[in-house]
Parts: structure tokens; sequence; C-alpha cells
């Protein structure tokens, strides 16, 4: 199974990468940006989501515990 992915995956990103030389090749298109580079950018943006993901539910985590007072608040000494 694991072989099956990971040949899978080396096609996208191969294609990922070779789609923009394409296209500069065959239809002119100017590519500020090559292959490369595009498949870092959406890898960062990627990690980025994920990363924003994480802290939304860590806040949203938090504010649960403090409806279920699982953390002490709001008690009285």
């Amino acid at each position: 199974m694991l072989t099956r992915l990971t040949f899978w995956g080396a096609i996208y990103v191969t294609l990922v990468c070779l789609v923009p030389e394409f296209m500069i090749l065959e239809f002119s298109v100017p590519f500020t940006f090559g292959g490369t580079s595009l498949l870092i950018m959406v890898v960062v943006t990627m990690d980025f989501m994920a990363q924003l993901q994480a802290h939304m539910m860590t806040h949203q985590y938090e504010g649960l515990l403090k409806k279920a007072n699982l953390r002490g608040y709001g008690k009285s000494s």
C-alpha cells in the first residue's frame, strides 16, 4: 500500500514541477515561478493552514474547558 502511495505521490510532484516548463515551451506563457518554487509555495501554504487550524482548535478547547469547569475556573475559595 505504501509503495503505491509513494509512486502516485512521486508522479504528482513530478507533474507539478513540469507543468510550468511545458506551458513555457508549448504555449509561450510567461511564468515567473518554476515548478519547484510553485511546489514550495503550496507546501508552505498547507503548513500555514495546518498551524492555523491547530491554533484555532487550541482556543476552542480552552473555551470548552471553561464551560465544563474542568480547570477549576470559577471556584470560590
